[in-house]
């Protein structure tokens, strides 16, 4: 098996030692791998198996001889030096929301549309957290049902934001007075409708990342629209999906497409307390779902509870596996 040179930019970061942690979980062919953050963590070590990795300063020299970049370190960051690393001949996969919208930058979940890796111009997008675990459901549904209009829901937990985020929910769980304030207003014993800036609409620019990158992955604009809202779990995204098909539907035949999807875990016996919950799919992989059920309202149509590790599958496992397909080389 061909080894290869992996960099992760943002090695440091919550989402970058979940990369590290995974190319190890997954066995990905490593040959060499070079860790960049800022400059006030360079010298610092990361365990990568059983050898401790320095990390390095940023910097366009340390892209020599890579062939795959994973960034994690904003938009800012990926917009310099991502095109700095592709000339160096890397094909960058990049966490951040600076390239996902543009017309010629795949945007991937590989469950979903695994064939838009291959034809990369030398950088390749992860989706927003939220729409990742969302596409991978709503996917197998559409080829079936043909989805007519979704309402999602979202109740994202504080690790989206970052390790400051979950700071602040756990100095504030303690009684003590967080060292930073990520959110605008208190967390804990909370729920805020408020996540990334608003725009003129009303909407939110999360809720406007999940309507379009969703309509881009699906290769076509699905009615759509969104709500979301930060709650106090540390990890772990949920989603309440309400579908409305244009073809006739059963809640037996959409359990029995979604068990069918590459990706899923369908947790549907309520009466037994057996549903997605973010305790239990936090550090596993897979998007889970449950709460299935008919929507009276419409002629055919469900409700659905979702959940993912919004660290794991909703970005690092994600880029890892674009990696991989691209080792494989199918």
């Amino acid at each position: 098996m061909k080894l290869h040179d992996v960099a992760i930019i943002g090695a440091t970061g919550l989402v970058g030692r979940t990369m590290v942690r995974v190319l190890m979980e997954r066995k990905f062919p490593v040959n060499r791998l070079v860790l960049m953050a800022s400059e006030r963590s360079a010298g610092k070590e990361l365990d990568f198996n059983g050898t401790g990795i320095p990390v390095q300063t940023l910097s366009p020299d340390n892209f020599r001889h890579i062939e795959f970049a994973l960034f994690s370190a904003g938009a800012m960051v990926s917009k310099e030096y991502a095109p700095l690393a592709v000339r160096s001949g890397a094909v960058v996969i990049d966490n951040s929301s600076a390239f996902r919208m543009e017309d010629d930058v795949p945007l991937v979940v590989p469950e979903v549309n695994r064939r838009q890796i291959f034809k990369n111009k030398g950088i390749i997008a992860n989706p927003n957290c939220s729409t990742i675990q969302l596409v991978v459901t709503l996917k197998p549904l559409h080829d079936r049902f043909k989805i007519k209009r979704a309402v999602v829901s979202t109740y994202q937990a504080v690790s989206g934001a970052g390790q400051t985020g979950m700071d602040q929910l756990r100095e504030e769980l303690a009684n003590r007075t967080p060292a930073a304030m990520k959110f605008q207003h208190r967390i804990a014993f909370n729920a805020l409708p408020h996540i990334d800036i608003f725009f003129d609409d009303g909407y939110s620019k999360e809720e406007h990342k999940i309507i379009n990158e969703t309509s881009k992955i699906l290769g076509e604009r699905i009615k759509l629209t969104a709500t979301c809202v930060r709650v106090p779990t540390q990890g772990g995204h949920g989603e309440s999906v309400n579908i409305e098909f244009d073809k006739k539907s059963s809640v037996d035949a959409v359990r029995e497409v979604l068990r069918s999807a590459p990706g899923i875990v369908v947790q549907d016996e309520p009466k037994s307390g057996v549903y997605p919950m973010p305790i239990t799919a936090e550090g596993k992989d897979e998007v889970f779902v449950g709460r299935i059920r008919k929507d009276e309202s419409v002629s055919s149509g469900v409700n659905l509870w979702i959940v993912a590790d919004n660290v794991r599958k909703g970005a690092a496992t994600n880029a890892v596996q674009i990696a991989e397909a691209l080792a494989l080389g199918k």
